[in-house]
């Protein structure tokens, strides 16, 4: 499996982990925010990552990546937010935080390399 095969399938993994997750939540207005918060940064993560698989110039899979490394941060802040507000339990929490975290540092580490990369021009 090639790098970018591999990436989309645990970014989009990871957003599907979430959504079913946060699924079996009871409703309440805190919860709805949160959720809906999530859902929408998660998904965005692996949409946008195979929007950088199929990018038609480095300048283009460049903005995709910035979008992918923004949106693994900001669903990081929400995983964060679900543990400190207690709202799933802590076992189900703590993979899909430990995901999300080495996918930041594997995109931002992407995210580096490629702006090295552009200045090296």
């Amino acid at each position: 499996m090639d790098y970018n095969t591999l990436f989309q399938t645990r970014t989009k993994e990871l957003a599907l982990a979430i959504i079913r997750q946060l699924s079996k939540v009871k409703y309440s207005d805190e919860v709805s925010v949160i959720r809906k918060q999530i859902f929408r940064s998660a998904t965005s993560v692996a949409a946008n990552y195979r929007a950088v698989a199929r990018a038609r110039s480095e300048n283009e899979r460049y903005a995709k990546i910035c979008i992918v490394v923004e949106e693994i941060d900001e669903t990081t802040f929400w995983l964060e937010i679900i543990k400190e507000l207690d709202i799933i339990a802590q076992d189900d929490l703590s993979e899909l935080i430990v995901e999300a975290e080495e996918l930041l540092k594997v995109m931002a580490s992407y995210r580096k390399k490629m702006n090295d990369k552009k200045s090296d021009r």
